[in-house]
């Protein structure tokens, strides 16, 4: 079973607000239908990314596969100069590392007709990425991590991610 784009904003969502007590509202919070977040939860728990019952996430692997997997699965193509929602290392929790590349004209943004920024093109994990972000700043900072892995930024911003994530994953120090 192969994983999808949604199954990663799944995992995210999780590890941000935890298991919500249903797939309906797992989907509705993510912007899927309570079958795209079923079968999701069902993928992720195959690849060993969220553990069988409702224990969460596998930390481990989790860490493992962000930092070593997304970006060869779902790296990042930059686009054309957009309207959009702020990204990579122009939203937080990595801005507050880079104040002065948040006025970069070539700052990574999610195409979002309500965004409030200019950027270069970054397309989301998923499609519902913006809206589900939109409603969980824990997801947004996950997301956000996750794209920075994937390479929206340079070298000093994925690692700064790469430590943001074994930190809050509890996975060691980068190796």
């Amino acid at each position: 079973m192969n994983i999808k784009a949604q199954d990663i904003l799944i995992v995210l969502k999780w590890l941000a607000s935890g298991w919500p007590g249903s797939f309906a509202l797992l989907g509705k919070e993510t912007g899927l239908s309570a079958s795209e977040a079923h079968a999701a939860v069902q993928r992720a728990r195959c690849a060993g990314l969220l553990r069988f019952g409702m224990e969460g996430a596998n930390h481990s692997a989790l860490a493992e596969f962000l930092i070593h997997g997304l970006p060869y699965v779902m790296a990042v193509r930059p686009g054309k100069r957009t309207r959009g929602m702020a990204t990579g290392f122009a939203a937080p929790p990595l801005a507050e590392h880079f104040p002065a590349a948040t006025d970069d004209p070539d700052l990574p943004v999610w195409p979002d007709a309500e965004g409030d920024r200019y950027g270069v093109e970054i397309r989301p994990i998923c499609r519902s990425a913006p809206l589900a972000a939109r409603r969980d700043v824990k997801l947004y900072e996950w997301l956000v991590l996750a794209d920075a892995l994937r390479g929206a930024g340079r070298a000093r911003e994925r690692e700064l991610a790469e430590q943001i994530v074994r930190k809050r994953l509890d996975y060691g120090a980068a190796r």
